[in-house]
């Protein structure tokens, strides 16, 4: 069941009032969950139950994604804006300095979490911002014709192609590495969240310039890469390596760049590892 949350943040422009969902269950230290550009909290669903039998789960629609409304106007989608936002969010539920996971966009953001020392351990899986510039147009142009995709079908032809195996693919194997696993629902929920996202345009245009070229210290770092990722590529997790000297970089066989539906034990194993 989702819940929503307001609060005031500040800028150089003034205070401005955020609104954010999420989903929160479990017991234990806090584990924030943060998916990527295009998707929702639903994203973690796989793995949610798996990570709340032994931590507090709070898993976000990032401002502009899911049922989360875009950022106030005149705030940036950039991480300068977004990470303080996240703090803040934190701060409005009272939990401090929580676990954090992040998926693609969310990984990033997760490691800028970290370099903050915002939180108490990092597990970035697939983070963006370890591609060259090549990579990124690649993401990018992929990214942009998801999107165009997911708006020029209409809701019928969608439906009928997520009954499918086949269907499911076509719609989502650019993600996932086992898009048969997902459901029909599921689907069906990810494509309209994609075609409805109001922070997605300005959220890639903030990331056209960013590299993650800092280290993080004073907690611990896992980085996770699907083996079968088709979007952020693996040999970005080599990067990212040489970028956090001090964090783990773990392979996920079999998974593509959402893995927490293609192995979700492997997954929440990783996760709540690195939490410990």
């Amino acid at each position: 069941m989702a819940e929503e949350v307001s609060f005031t943040i500040g800028s150089p422009r003034g205070s401005h009032t955020a609104t954010v969902s999420y989903r929160r269950a479990g017991s234990g230290d806090p584990l924030l969950l943060l998916h990527g550009i295009g998707h929702h909290r639903q994203a973690w669903d796989p793995v949610f139950d798996l990570l709340a039998a032994e931590r507090d789960v709070i898993a976000v629609d990032l401002p502009g994604f899911g049922e989360s409304p875009a950022l106030p106007e005149g705030l940036s989608y950039g991480l300068s804006t977004v990470v303080p936002v996240l703090g803040a969010l934190c701060e409005e539920l009272g939990i401090e300095r929580p676990h954090v996971a992040g998926n693609s966009l969310g990984g990033l953001l997760a490691l800028e979490l970290g370099r903050e020392k915002l939180v108490r351990s990092v597990t970035a899986l697939s983070p963006a911002g370890f591609w060259t510039q090549a990579e990124r147009r690649y993401a990018f142009a992929t990214l942009t014709a998801m999107r165009r995709g997911a708006r020029l079908l209409p809701l019928p032809a969608i439906e009928r192609l997520s009954r499918s195996v086949a269907g499911r693919a076509a719609l989502t194997s650019t993600i996932y590495a086992r898009p048969g696993r997902r459901s029909p629902e599921a689907v069906v929920a990810e494509t309209l969240a994609l075609r409805n996202a109001t922070g997605f345009d300005e959220t890639l245009a903030a990331g056209i310039d960013v590299r993650f070229c800092d280290d993080v210290t004073g907690v611990p770092v896992t980085v996770a890469w699907g083996s079968k990722d088709r979007l952020l590529l693996r040999r970005q997790g080599i990067r990212a390596k040489h970028t956090v000297p001090g964090a783990r970089l773990v392979r996920l066989p079999g998974c593509g760049h959402v893995p927490m539906n293609d192995d979700p034990a492997l997954v929440a194993r990783v996760i709540l590892d690195t939490s410990r």
